[in-house]
């Protein structure tokens, strides 16, 4: 007998966007669903936008309101953008988690570099293996990427088959890991899939993304071409780019040294996981100056100019232990993700002053993408062969091109939508039905805050408006019982007639009490709002910029 269950899926992040990847499935009807969650991630503040905002993450009021339904988190990878958010947002849900070993043992690790953190359980699943989540069945299905052990998620339930790809690639010679199973997702498309739930970060290029293996070969030239010190920059979390690092250091006599705690962190989960197996130990940074110049590889986090990163501190010769000179080579094994291009840009600026050779993608193979070109996505359709195709992972250019790609394939169905729409799967036609809460979090130093709080909001307008601060003293009878005292927080000292601001500023708020009528200085609020608006005015007619303005008025 068929079931009458409604499958369901929603984005609640990673789409529209790329990062805070947060999927939820629920299988029910409309007075109560089971809610399986995949991925839990983070994306990054940018300091123009959001000043003060280290990280974003999703909204999960929705899923705290569901908590007693939600049967689980099941993890794709170990990417801060896929579970860089469950050790803050984990004690609103409690729910269990599931992951593979190298997954589950990287967050172990970064729990235990973080103060007081909760105490987070997490059950660990054989790669390939299947599990029961509530009324859910899930496979974890390998695929190559740029972290070991990143799988594709084949969510069964008795409406029929999601294939959930997260992030993927096509590539026959990864360096560690397994290849993408061609074979499996080959008899799920013979098995019957409903929908396929796809990455769409590379939808726009044409072809298929070149293999590690070439990475490989390409660093191993440059490393023994160097003649100075080498420093190689990059993802922490790519071990296969690690283990490409070592072995070209190995083969031009270098030691390799770890600089950075991020990186030193894999290393060491990876090694405990076997994944540098057959690797020579690799030295700290307290060691790198006992090296020759031509004997020493620096491994350094800072690939996307994170100001503290080690990369960064060596190119503003801020490093304790490792220094650079004129003649030696850093090499970027890394992309720049978008909105990094300022901070990357002035640390290869920094280094090619000092005289020192920066190597980029633009000038030889030395990264390669983790997600799927044009025509490895035509592959995943055509082994998976699904009635319908949704794209998420990607900004709004990436969606589209993947869903016209898919239905130039002959995807009978294609269903474009964002976060926080509720999508039906099953019976029926594919539509959106409904809309759940959907935002970010912003972490604010120790706090969470909304998207919309007032905080963010007015630090982004100091940043570019400044501040000004007038306090204002008035006697009972509304007469001012001292000069006003004004303080300009990051507005200039001089306006274009070479004027004080702050005295013209003085002398408005003077001007703006005693205009008021008599009755009205008697009111503090009203003196306020008078002075904080004329102040205001003020400010912008001589600066070109509407400050914000704050008024202190107190009676004796």
């Amino acid at each position: 007998m068929a079931s009458t269950a409604e499958l369901t899926f929603a984005p609640l992040g990673g789409v529209g966007e790329i990062g805070m990847n947060l999927s939820i499935y629920g299988l029910g009807n409309n007075h109560q669903r089971s809610w399986l969650a995949v991925d839990l991630g983070v994306s990054f503040g940018n300091e123009e936008h959001l000043p003060g905002i280290d990280v974003i993450m999703p909204d999960i009021a929705f899923l705290q309101k569901e908590r007693k339904n939600l049967v689980g988190l099941v993890l794709t990878h170990a990417h801060e953008d896929h579970f860089g958010a469950i050790i803050d947002l984990w004690p609103r849900l409690q729910c269990p988690i599931y992951a593979t070993k190298f997954s589950a043992a990287l967050f172990e690790a970064k729990c235990a570099s973080e103060r007081n953190p909760p105490v987070i359980p997490v059950t660990v699943v054989e790669s390939g293996g299947r599990i029961d989540v509530g009324p859910f069945n899930v496979e974890f299905i390998p695929v190559a990427h740029s972290i070991p052990e990143s799988h594709a998620l084949a969510i069964r339930t008795d409406a029929g088959i999601v294939l959930h790809t997260g992030d993927w690639k096509i590539d026959p010679t990864p360096i560690i890991g397994k290849p993408t199973d061609e074979k499996r997702l080959r008899e799920l498309g013979d098995e019957g899939v409903l929908a396929l739930v796809g990455d769409s970060t590379n939808a726009v290029r044409e072809g298929r993304s070149p293999s590690e293996q070439e990475v490989a070969k390409n660093i191993t030239e440059l490393v023994k071409a160097a003649k100075g010190r080498v420093a190689v920059t990059t993802f922490a979390s790519n071990v296969s780019r690690l283990r490409a690092v070592a072995d070209a250091a190995r083969a031009a006599g270098r030691e390799v040294v770890v600089v950075g705690r991020a990186m030193e962190r894999v290393v060491q989960v990876a090694r405990e996981t076997g994944y540098l197996d057959g690797m020579g130990a690799f030295r700290g940074a307290d060691l790198y100056g006992q090296f020759p110049p031509d004997k020493v590889l620096a491994l350094c986090t800072g690939s996307q100019g994170e100001p503290r990163a080690a990369l960064s501190r060596i190119a503003n010769d801020d490093h304790p232990q490792v220094t650079l000179n004129r003649g030696d080579t850093v090499i970027f094994s890394s992309r720049t993700i978008p909105g990094n291009e300022k901070a990357v840009g002035a640390i290869i600026n920094g280094l090619v002053t000092q005289g020192i050779e920066v190597i980029t993608d633009r000038d030889a193979m030395v990264h390669v993408s983790g997600h799927p070109r044009r025509d490895e996505l035509r592959d995943m359709i055509s082994w998976v062969k699904p009635q319908l195709l949704i794209p998420v992972h990607g900004e709004a250019l990436h969606l589209s091109e993947h869903a016209r790609l898919a239905r130039a394939c002959g995807v009978p169905k294609v269903l474009v939508c964002k976060n926080g729409d509720l999508v039906r799967l099953a019976p029926g036609d594919p539509a959106i039905v409904d809309t759940l809460p959907a935002g970010r979090i912003y972490k604010d130093g120790n706090l969470f805050e909304s998207d919309k709080a007032r905080a963010v909001i007015e630090r982004r307008r100091l940043s570019f408006a400044g501040c000004a601060l007038v306090s204002i003293v008035l006697t009972e009878n509304g007469e001012l019982a001292d000069d006003p005292v004004v303080e300009l927080i990051g507005i200039p000292e001089l306006n274009g007639a070479g004027e004080d601001i702050a005295d013209n500023v003085f002398d408005i708020a003077v001007a703006a009490v005693e205009n008021l009528p008599r009755a009205r200085r008697r009111d503090p609020d009203a003196v306020a709002e008078s002075v904080r608006r004329a102040v205001r005015s003020g400010i912008a007619e001589q600066w070109g910029k509407k400050t914000i303005c704050t008024v202190h008025v107190l009676v004796v």
